[in-house]
């Protein structure tokens, strides 16, 4: 009974380590992972690993090789053009939704920007990255429709792995990407929902270059 109390948390920790692992690119599209590696690394036995992996495989992070071990998929441009299109539809209707802008979520928004900015400026791009999805999604939050926030939501880690990727190929977007925020959140502030909706197109869209063969 023991083993089955213990078990859990075993195999939450290797399923954190590795995806943190494939989310900040220590482990990038194309390594090939094994059990045995990932076992030591975390410090537990085969099993939970066995158990971590297929649910990472299940999230579209790895593809598991029976014998071999698990590879880290690369991001394909496929995958960044069905994230943008999702992304397009989401939030620009959350955008319109948005206004007129509560004062919460107005006084969220700069806080989160500020925050970005900071980490920027530091040169964290990790936690720029998760801010950023955070200004992001806490204006779907704000339409209260809970099915479209789980859905935004899903995409979250494809998302945040993009991101990562994107800013380390472009570190002069973080600057864009700061300046296209405070727009975001002016155009709320202002109560002005095509604006909004035009920046947010404007700011999404610049993802779906990278899928036309630039992709990292």
């Amino acid at each position: 009974m023991s083993l089955a109390v213990k078990h859990p948390p075993a195999a939450d920790r290797v399923y954190s380590h590795v995806k943190q692992g494939v989310l900040d690119r220590r482990y990038e599209g194309g390594t090939l992972l094994t059990e045995g590696e990932l076992a030591e690394a975390v410090g537990v036995s085969r099993t939970p690993v066995r158990e971590a992996l297929l649910r990472l495989e299940v999230e579209g992070l790895i593809k598991l090789y029976p014998k071999k071990g698990a590879l880290v998929l690369p991001v394909s441009a496929q995958e960044i053009a069905d994230v943008v299109e999702t992304r397009l539809l989401v939030e620009e209707h959350a955008a319109r939704k948005a206004v007129p802008a509560a004062p919460r979520l107005v006084e969220r928004l700069e806080e989160l920007l500020a925050r970005q900015k900071e980490q920027a400026a530091a040169g964290d791009l990790a936690a720029a990255a998760v801010t950023d999805r955070c200004f992001h999604a806490e204006i779907v939050r704000s339409g209260g429709n809970e099915i479209l926030s789980r859905l935004y939501d899903q995409l979250r880690d494809r998302q945040l792995r993009m991101g990562v990727a994107v800013m380390h190929s472009h570190p002069d977007r973080i600057a864009k990407t700061l300046t296209e925020h405070e727009e975001i959140l002016d155009a709320l502030r202002a109560g002005d929902a095509e604006a909004a909706v035009a920046v947010v197109h404007r700011h999404v869209s610049w993802f779906s270059h990278l899928a036309r063969g630039e992709v990292r």
